[in-house]
């Protein structure tokens, strides 16, 4: 049975001081035998200032935070799920971009964000993703884990049952939703949400979250959440802070639930 950890963040403008937090999270996590940790969306630089974000992420330190994640997994002995960092393309715009770093050494998979946050919430906040982010062209579900086959999403796209569905059908074991939820979105919806798609999926949800209040000026929601195949939470971080969380995932759940509930076996083609 594998045992996973879960980095609940509050990330801030210094990506070597969230790099830093990352590192001890991981030996914390294999210390305390986990195979995997989970962090959460924009762990290495959280920063709405996108002028501020662009010089650091210009610079060849930031580049090498790739090697050093991987060289960080393999040296601690444990995969890291990186739910995200921000990374330039050709042009202006840049990739929201979740990693799988291994520590077999393997090389990392990754994902891109498919779904961009553009909205103007009834409390004032303004998000326009789309304007400094590309939105991700595939899927992506890595077959070779601890927890078996693992499909990827960020955040937002916790909101298109379209994709859950399609991870679905590869299958999927487990589903990554590392997140930065605003706390209004988050209060509503976070919960509600992730345990819907669990039970969609017949799989397991990690969702690591942001929580508290960041040096950009954003408040994130937390709650950082692992949820079973039948929708039971199974860990919950709660909003009040930082820290590093474990759970046990009992594979054996997935087939015990699709045997009762054989959504899978029995979805038909909607006639148009």
């Amino acid at each position: 049975m594998p045992k996973i950890a879960v980095l609940q963040m509050s990330s801030g403008i210094s990506p070597e001081a969230n790099f830093a937090t990352i590192a001890q999270g991981a030996r914390d996590a294999k210390s305390g035998g986990a195979e995997v940790i989970f962090t959460p969306e924009m762990a290495l630089l959280l920063d709405r200032n996108r002028k501020r974000g662009a010089k650091v992420m210009g610079t060849r330190t930031y580049v090498g935070y790739h090697d050093r994640f991987c060289e960080l997994a393999e040296t601690i002995g444990i995969d890291i799920a990186l739910g995200s960092m921000p990374v330039p393309l050709t042009g202006e715009k840049l990739a929201n971009r979740s990693f799988y770093f291994r520590a077999n050494g393997a090389d990392p998979a990754y994902y891109d964000k498919i779904h961009m946050f553009d909205v103007e919430l009834s409390t004032g906040e303004t998000w326009r993703e789309s304007a400094a982010y590309s939105p991700g062209q595939k899927i992506l579900v890595d077959p070779d884990t601890p927890l078996g086959s693992l499909g990827f999403t960020i955040c937002y796209d916790l909101r298109f049952p379209a994709l859950f569905d399609r991870l679905k059908r590869e299958p999927c074991d487990a589903i990554a939703v590392p997140a930065a939820f605003t706390r209004p979105t988050g209060a509503a919806h976070w919960h509600i949400l992730l345990r819907a798609r669990a039970i969609e999926a017949s799989a397991f949800v990690i969702a690591a979250a942001q929580v508290g209040e960041h040096e950009d000026g954003r408040a994130t929601y937390g709650h950082s959440l692992v949820v079973d195949p039948w929708g039971e939470v199974l860990l919950d971080m709660g909003g009040e802070g930082a820290g590093l969380g474990f759970c046990e995932i009992d594979l054996s759940r997935i087939d015990e639930v699709r045997a009762q509930v054989p959504s899978l076996a029995n979805a038909r083609k909607i006639p148009e």
